[in-house]
Parts: C-alpha cells; structure tokens; sequence
C-alpha cells in the first residue's frame, strides 16, 4: 500500500506542478487579455463558452473516462492483450463524434449567434471553434490511456506545450492584427486557441503510438467486438447525461446576461459584468484546486484497480486520506484569498470588481475542492451514472434560479446560484460515497480544526504584515509573499492544534524518503531466497521423518 501511495503522491506532485504551471500561465494571460481587448471582449467569449462546451461535449462524449477504466480493468483483470482493441474502437468513436460536432458547430453557428446569443459578433467565432472539436476527440483517448497506465506525465508535457503554444500564438496575433472591434479579437482569442490544440495533438500521437507499440504488443485473442461493447457500455450512458447537463449550462450561460439586461443592465455593462466573474473571479479561485484537479484524475484508476481486485480496506484508507488532504489545503486556499482578496484582485485586474467577488466567492472553495476529489472516487468505484445524474440536477437547478434570481437581484442572483449549486451537488456526492463505501467522518480534525488553525494564521499574518508597512510593488512578489507567510503560520498551527497529527507528519515524509532496505541484514531478494531454502528444508525433513 505504501509503493503505491508513493506512486499515486510522485505522479500528482508531476501532475500538479505542470497544471500549476499551466493555470499560472492561463491566470496571467487572462489578465493581459483583459488589459488589452477589455471586459466586454472577455465576457462576450464567455458566452460562446457555453456553446463551445456543450459542442466540447459532443465531441468527446465520455471517451476519456471511458478509455481510463476499460485500460485499467483489462489490466487489472490480467488480460493486457485486450488493450488495443479497446484504444481502437475508442480511436473510431472520438473519431465519429468529434467530426459530427464540428459539422454540426459549422452548421448552426449563424441561428445560434442570432437567436439564442442575440449578438450578431458570436457568428465567425464559434464557426472557428469548429475546428478544434476532431483535435480535441482524438486527443481525449490518448490522454485517457496514460491515465489508466500511470504515464501521465506524458499528458502533462503535452497540455504544458499547449498552454505556452496558447499564449505565444494568441498574443502573436494580437500585437501583429491589432483588432479594432469585440468580434476580431474574439476570432484572435480562437485561432490562437486552435493552432495550440493542433500542436498537442500532434504532440499526444507522437507519444502515444511508441508506447502502446511498446508495452501492448499485439495478440491473437484479439476482439474488437466484445471490447466495442464494453467501452460503449461505460460511454454512452456518461455521454447521453453529459448532453443533458452541458445543454443546460449552455442555457444557464445564455440566460445570465440576459438576465442581467432584465435587471437593468445594458448589453455592455451586462457582459463586462459577467466577465468580471467568469474569465476573471473564477479563475483565481480554481486555480489552486490544479493540485486537487490532477490528484483526483489519478484517483480513478486507482480506484478502479482496488474495485477490481477487492482491495476494500485500500478503497477506505484512501477515501479518509483524500478528504483529510483536500479539506486542509482547499480551508487554507480559502483564508488566503478570502483575508488577501483585496490585494489579489487590485494586484490582477486593477479598477475591476474581482476583488469584491474573491471575497464573495472564497468561502465556497473547500465545498468545490472537496466535490472534485469525491466525483473522482465516485467514477473509480463505478458510480459514474450517479455522478452525471447529480450534475443534470444541479444544471436544472442553477437554470431554474438563474432565470428567477438574476431579473430581480442582478448580477448578486448569479452568485447565490453558484453557491446552492455546489452546495447540492457536493452533499449529494458525500452522502452517495458513505452509503456504498462507510467511513468515519472525523469532522472535529478535518474541519473545526484546519478552520481555527486558518483563522489565527490570517489574523498573525495580517498583523505581521502591518509592521513590514509597504507590500513589495511587483503583484507577484506581494501575493506571494501573503500567501507564504499565511500558509507557514497555518502550518505551524495545524501541528498546535493536532490537526495534522504525528502519524499524519510521518505518512506524509514517508513518502518523500526513498525505499529502505529490508530489516534484516540479507537483500530482501536474498532473503526470500532464504526462505525458498527454509521451506524447502521442512518438506525434506517431513520426507525423512516419514
């Protein structure tokens, strides 16, 4: 248990630092973005986000998922030789869906801008965000293989390579085009965003085809049929809920500025409100839940191995362990940026709101960090229809309260529907995963604890802050510095007050110390040698005795 642990710590540090990375990127070209096409322009490309997500949808339809546990339950079950026909009929499927959602983008991109998104400048661009859906498909399978195999990282050089291919080209094109209107930027954001999925793509095929040469050889039990039907068995039904649930986000994104010119608002001062959150608020507040994102995708074939192969009492140390994990990083994201949001917002988008909705929208972090890990426990151990059935609830809801909240209370309507969304949709995960897999809830050390240990660390920082003065000019180095000091403080508390406890302490420096050796003075292949000899020795002397 504790090589695996070590292997699922070293491949979500990988993976956590390279998604780090990434969203670190994403967070400050957002904000030059901002500066340089403006609120309006950023908004106006969240609203086609939500038709390019249920398009994104269609493309992959569950394929991902679906390519990480037939992998890792072939392999698991022993039966590796049902590995390629697995990733061939899965190369087909993204094939199929990928090209019929981009036909279909292509097709109705015109009604769509017109009459659903009433903005004649959403046309052109989502007819561009066509291209990438085959890209993307194909890409989805490949990723979902290193997944199951335990390679991520191969995935991971990949979307790094994107994300700076992202940058590069998208600012490119703006220094050299210079767009004068919402609409040609838009169309610069989304061809610099293709050309970079072009190139992760061609990076993910060039990995993928040495290793799968490599390590799944071909065989003659070979049968396509069978593994056809398996991994449709795991896709179509995530697929066909997926369809319902983006449809109603889509909704739910078209309803928002609509909503909010209800209330009152222009066309411009309800996008550029919306953007606020959208493209500017939000991403701040996921991006440290990149650490929580990539453990949690290594969960499920974790999972899924342990389900396979009655691993039960694993299953349950790992639950307790991740919820323990998760609940003591996301209340110490939430202090900081719930106590600093003031300087993260001013230091990032200055003059804007975002400060005011960090604030806003802090205290629901430990509530979306705690629902990514366990939607990814949940889809280990099987339970990926229920996940997708709790996700169309709470789309629906969130549609539901978006079109009663919004007209009456502005732009304050759409924060109370992100908070009873997440709020729904993390209770109905929580209860689903005690009532298949019991555990004990320590709510005492997992959360009273970390939230008292978080409230002293933010008030001595705070106060520690206040005799240095000045906060050091550059944004970086001010947030960074809160931050430090904060987290270090809360640490030190978290000891205090038992809220990491000694065997906590030890589990986590175990695995950072390399494998000792056994504890006798023989090799540990020596002496299982020796004991082959030992055994062998008494089943003589029962022979001779006989």
């Amino acid at each position: 248990m504790q090589k695996q642990a070590k292997r699922l710590f070293w491949n979500a540090l990988l993976l956590g630092a390279a998604s780090l990375f990434m969203r670190t990127v994403g967070v400050s070209f957002q904000v030059l973005l901002a500066g340089r096409i403006g609120a309006e322009a950023m908004g106006l490309y969240s609203l086609m986000g939500g038709v390019y997500g249920f398009a994104l949808t269609l493309a992959t339809s569950g394929i991902g998922l679906g390519v990480t546990r037939r992998v890792t339950e072939n392999v698991g079950e022993g039966h590796p030789e049902r590995v390629r026909p697995t990733l061939r009929r899965a190369t087909l499927y993204a094939s199929g869906f990928g090209l019929l959602a981009a036909l279909l983008l292509l097709g109705t991109a015109k009604p769509i801008g017109l009459l659903w998104l009433k903005d004649a400048r959403t046309v052109r661009p989502l007819r561009l965000f066509a291209l990438t859906l085959p890209l993307i498909a194909l890409s989805s399978v490949w990723s979902g293989y290193f997944t199951a195999v335990r390679r991520p990282y191969k995935s991971a050089a990949a979307q790094v390579s994107e994300q700076i291919c992202k940058v590069a080209a998208t600012l490119l094109l703006l220094s050299l085009l210079s767009p004068s209107d919402v609409e040609s930027a838009c169309c610069l954001l989304v061809l610099g965003g293709t050309v970079a999925e072009l190139l992760s793509f061609l990076l993910q095929l060039l990995l993928y085809l040495p290793d799968r040469r490599r390590h799944f050889a071909r065989a003659e039990t070979e049968s396509d049929g069978r593994e056809g039907r398996r991994l449709l068995g795991i896709t179509l039904p995530i697929a066909f809920a997926a369809y319902i649930r983006s449809a109603l986000l889509t909704l739910e994104h078209i309803l928002i500025p609509e909503g909010l010119r209800n209330s009152g608002h222009s066309h411009k001062d309800a996008l550029t409100a919306y953007g606020s959150i959208q493209s500017m608020a939000l991403p701040v507040i996921l991006y440290p839940a990149a650490i929580i994102s990539a453990f949690s995708g290594l969960l499920i074939p974790e999972m899924a191995e342990s389900r396979v192969r009655g691993g039960e009492k694993r299953i349950s140390y790992m639950i307790g362990r991740v919820w323990s994990l998760s609940l003591l990083f996301s209340i110490g994201v939430a202090g900081v940026l719930l106590s600093f949001s003031g300087t993260v917002g001013e230091a990032l988008y200055p003059g804007t709101q975002t400060a005011h909705y960090l604030r806003i929208l802090a205290p629901l972090i430990p509530i979306m960090y705690v629902d990514t890990a366990t939607d990814a426990i949940l889809k280990g151990l099987g339970e990926q229809v229920y996940c997708m059935k709790v996700n169309i609830a709470d789309a629906l809801l969130s549609v539901i309260l978006v079109t009663l909240l919004i007209p009456r209370l502005g732009i304050l309507g759409y924060v109370v529907t992100i908070y009873v969304s997440e709020l729904l949709n993390t209770v109905l995960s929580v209860h689903r995963l005690l009532c298949i897999r019991p555990l004990q809830v320590r709510l005492f050390k997992w959360v009273y604890k970390p939230l008292l240990s978080i409230v002293g660390a933010t008030a001595m920082a705070r106060l520690l802050l206040s005799r240095i003065g000045q906060l050091p000019t550059s944004p970086f180095a001010a947030i960074s510095l809160c931050s430090a000091l904060t987290l270090v403080l809360y640490l030190l508390l978290l000891l205090l007050t038992g809220g990491l406890e000694r065997e906590d302490v030890r589990w986590l420096t175990s695995l950072f110390r390399p494998r000792t050796e056994a504890p006798s003075e023989e090799k540990p292949s020596e002496l299982s040698a020796l004991k082959r000899r030992r055994k062998r020795g008494l089943k003589e002397g029962d022979v001779r005795h006989e």
